[in-house]
């Protein structure tokens, strides 16, 4: 829900990362997909199924506008999910730094623009960061209940 600049790599002692994973695509429609599958497999891997749905939406609609206004020919986007003891966190980073992404406000007549308003309705905290080519995009969901015996 709320927008916090704070840089989310920045590890916090009381809370260590317990998974990570990452996979860098080809930024193209179907590189969507996968990285939405990627997301439900692993959070479920990571015993959080009931935390997979949300993950996957917001995956794919930051992996969207990472194809759609991030991309570079020859360059990738990466998706990568960290789990620590109290969130999951979401990032996805693409090459093009001078495009930051920030909410709009879309007329019920438009197909686009709804993406970031997803990403902050079912995230706790989300964030943009510039790199040092590009940048990232981050949203995390905080862990409600114990994970899940696999």
């Amino acid at each position: 829900m709320a927008f916090a600049p704070q840089d989310p790599r920045i590890p916090d002692p009381n809370d260590p990362v317990v998974q990570e994973g990452r996979v860098d695509h080809v930024p193209t429609p179907i590189s969507v997909t996968r990285a939405r599958q990627y997301a439900v497999r692993l959070v479920s891997d990571w015993g959080h199924p009931t935390l997979a749905d949300d993950a996957a939406l917001i995956v794919s609609e930051l992996a969207t506008n990472a194809v759609r206004y991030g991309s570079v020919p020859g360059r990738l986007f990466r998706v990568q999910l960290t789990l620590t003891k109290t969130r999951l966190r979401i990032t996805v980073s693409d090459p093009r730094g001078e495009r930051m992404p920030r909410p709009r406000r879309p007329s019920p007549r438009d197909k686009h623009g709804r993406g970031l308003l997803i990403v902050r309705a079912l995230a706790a905290r989300w964030g943009v960061r510039e790199r040092t080519v590009g940048k990232e995009i981050w949203a995390e969901l905080d862990l409600t209940a114990s994970p899940t015996e696999p």
